[in-house]
């Protein structure tokens, strides 16, 4: 019998917490967290007497989905599904980001969820309902909106010329603040605390000697094209691409690794562009089915078009450092 499940969120995460309720077709928990089914997922699935699913490798309607698990810290991803009033699940403690965050509401989003944050809701007055319900307009009521905005533009044409240039003026400056206003926003929630995260990681990873060692083993990898060939197909590989690509900080330590070794002549400056595209293969394979959902994909596009990019990742990241190889000859 399918039941009420309470969702709180975690040690430093974000949100009151909601309830969830398997209604009509509403009867799966899609896992969007690569590496198969997450026990959150799955604990919540058991709870409610309903299904879970891998949301990398079958593709699920959204009509169908109860409510989606996600391990995001930040990105795109994050908002999609706050976006369309799909209950979303953070198994990291994150909190509103990203360009979609605007759409992230405590009744429809919480973070840092455990399987110890899960728990049947008995005794609560029937779930409470956070989809929201989008009735079509119908073709009069779409007429009749149409007409009067017809009749409102034919009006202020005949309103004084010089208060229509005020206005203008007006909604071009309000456009521009508000751009200004979620550019630094943006700057300040995402790029900035990310540059930090990277340069903090970094100072790690040479502080300890880590560096080094990272450094040594990728000095005969990344010092010639068969090396750089099997460097894109350890990234590449469709079942860890997903894993590497999110938040990009595999490749940016490496990157960081390999311009060291090239500005001390480890390595020849000729590989810094083939070994650009080696360590960026994986970028992106987490967010396949995002992006495909964003697109407004169909289920069946969706559920093809996943592993197919996967795959093709693999191919096309070989080929591409080939490519980069011989385009760097005679460059430096």
């Amino acid at each position: 019998m399918a039941k009420s499940i309470r969702v709180k969120k975690g040690s430093g995460g974000w949100g009151t917490g909601f309830i969830i309720t398997p209604k009509g077709k509403k009867a799966k928990v899609v896992s969007i967290t690569g590496g198969g089914i997450h026990p959150v997922a799955q604990k919540i699935a058991e709870l409610a007497g309903v299904v879970a699913v891998d949301g990398f490798s079958t593709s699920v309607p959204e009509d169908e989905m109860m409510c989606v698990v996600i391990d995001c810290g930040g990105t795109a991803r994050i908002g999609v599904y706050p976006m369309k009033r799909i209950p979303t699940v953070d198994v990291l403690p994150s909190s509103p980001s990203g360009p979609l965050s605007k759409f992230i509401k405590e009744d429809i989003f919480v973070s840092g969820v455990t399987v110890n944050d899960i728990e049947i809701a008995e005794g609560e007055a029937q779930a409470q309902e956070i989809t929201e319900k989008f009735e079509p307009i119908n073709a009069k009521t779409f007429e009749e909106k149409k007409a009067a905005a017809k009749k409102a533009a034919a009006a202020s044409q005949k309103s004084n010329w010089l208060l229509r240039i005020s206005k203008s003026i007006g909604y071009v400056i309000g456009v521009l603040y508000q751009a200004g206003r979620d550019s630094v926003d943006m700057l300040l929630k995402n790029i900035i605390p990310f540059m930090a995260f990277v340069a903090m990681l970094m100072g790690i990873i040479n502080y300890t000697g880590l560096g080094q060692l990272l450094a040594k083993g990728l000095v005969p990898l990344a010092g010639s094209l068969g090396g750089l060939i099997v460097l894109v197909v350890i990234c590449t590989i469709p079942f860890l691409s997903p894993v590497l690509g999110p938040g990009a900080v595999i490749a940016q330590i490496i990157g960081v690794l390999i311009g060291s070794q090239i500005a001390i002549k480890a390595i020849p400056a000729s590989y810094a562009l083939p070994a650009l595209f080696a360590i960026d293969g994986q970028v992106g394979c987490d967010f396949v089915p995002v992006g495909l959902s964003l697109g407004e994909a169909k289920p069946e596009t969706i559920e093809y078009g996943v592993p197919a990019v996967l795959y093709s990742r693999l191919i096309t990241g070989v080929v591409a450092v080939v490519i980069a190889y011989f385009a760097s000859l005679g460059m430096y």
